[in-house]
């Protein structure tokens, strides 16, 4: 029976119309069944999908001015898609979209920043979570072939940060979002680059503009992650950080995070 390898990839753009040479070069050279993208920033009318699709990639999305936005690429094409809750809530459309790839489930999405723990989007952020919890049992199973992925926001330990006692207050690595997104992943998750990596410090999948030479002085954050259900995670092959995207010409403060499996 023949071996079947599936590769997928999640990346805050910060723009994808800024970084669509960086995403073309990467499909390019990469050849990943999936990539997720997150923070595209542009309305739907304005995505770049054309150019996308020349490069041999389905792709659906949803999106708005100056912040948030979402996007699925995929090599085979979508299926069951969905955007956004359906919980009879905001359905926050621009942080969140599903579909079936390939026999797999891929949810992606960008969970909100929170700006500072003491004001309402912090709030908005912590439920946000418990929303996406009741999302997942109500429309999956642990025993499933699914993968979340994106932006989650947050840290989960203090090896996934440079300095964990200065940041322990900070949005993306306090207490109460990193309880917040345990009680999700205790649905059924697995974070399969630290099944990879376990124990390993100073894994960054993002380095903040405003620091001088943040790659080379080690000041990271890991807040985007792939977390696959136990029958997926199984099928783990490699987890890598391919920092040197981080490095090229006018590139988002984030880079990709990608994962093999192998059935």
């Amino acid at each position: 029976m023949q071996t079947k390898h599936f590769k997928i990839a999640t990346y805050n753009v910060n723009s994808v119309r800024v970084r669509l040479p960086v995403i073309l070069d990467w499909l390019a050279r990469e050849q990943p069944d999936v990539l997720c993208l997150q923070e595209t920033k542009v309305q739907d009318q304005d995505f770049p999908a054309q150019a996308i699709r020349e490069a041999g990639y389905h792709v659906i999305f949803r999106g708005q001015k100056y912040s948030a936005g979402v996007a699925i690429l995929s090599r085979a094409e979508p299926q069951a898609v969905a955007y956004g809750f359906d919980d009879g809530g905001e359905p926050d459309v621009p942080r969140l979209i599903r579909a079936q790839i390939g026999g797999i489930q891929v949810v992606n999405t960008y969970v909100p920043q929170g700006r500072s723990p003491e004001s309402e989007h912090f709030q908005y952020k912590l439920a946000w979570f418990g929303r996406l919890r009741r999302f997942f049992a109500h429309h999956f199973t642990p025993q499933e072939m699914l993968l979340w992925v994106g932006d989650f926001n947050v840290a989960t330990e203090d090896i996934d940060v440079h300095s964990p006692q200065k940041l322990r207050e900070h949005v993306d690595f306090h207490p109460a979002a990193q309880k917040s997104l345990e009680l999700v992943r205790r649905w059924g998750f697995v974070d399969v680059f630290r099944q990879q990596h376990p124990g390993e410090p100073g894994h960054y999948t993002y380095w903040d503009y405003r620091a001088k030479n943040p790659i080379e002085r080690g000041i990271g954050w890991r807040i985007d992650h792939i977390w696959a259900t136990e029958p997926l995670a199984r099928r783990l092959t490699s987890a890598w950080i391919d920092v040197d995207v981080r490095r090229t010409a006018r590139p988002s403060d984030h880079t990709l995070l990608v994962a093999e499996f192998e059935f």
